[in-house]
């Protein structure tokens, strides 16, 4: 039986975010449910950094650390889950070896 539209918001939250989100199911069809709601908990994660850095600058904060925010509280709401990803594009890109060696 597929799992209601609540058990997969549940089940990206929980998974995605360091949110505190009771998840009720780990089965098939709630972690299924879970990654088609993924960019739900992508959309509340980058609203909740992109109102950060506004409200930084609304404060008069200068664009650096309005900025600086704006990357640090999704690394913090999702326990750096791309970070890894990001910094292995950064070796490969930065390492100035041709693209078969860099890979």
């Amino acid at each position: 039986m597929p799992a209601p539209p609540a058990h997969g918001l549940r089940f990206a939250f929980g998974t995605l975010t360091v949110l505190p989100v009771k998840v009720t199911r780990w089965d098939r069809d709630a972690a299924r449910g879970g990654m088609l709601c993924a960019p739900v908990a992508g959309l509340a994660v980058g609203a909740l950094a992109a109102a950060s850095g506004v409200l930084l600058l609304l404060l008069g904060a200068g664009p650096l650390l309005a900025g600086v925010a704006s990357a640090a509280v999704p690394a913090a709401l999702t326990r750096g889950l791309h970070l890894d990803g990001l910094a292995d594009t950064a070796d490969g890109l930065g390492s100035g070896k041709p693209a078969e060696d860099a890979l």
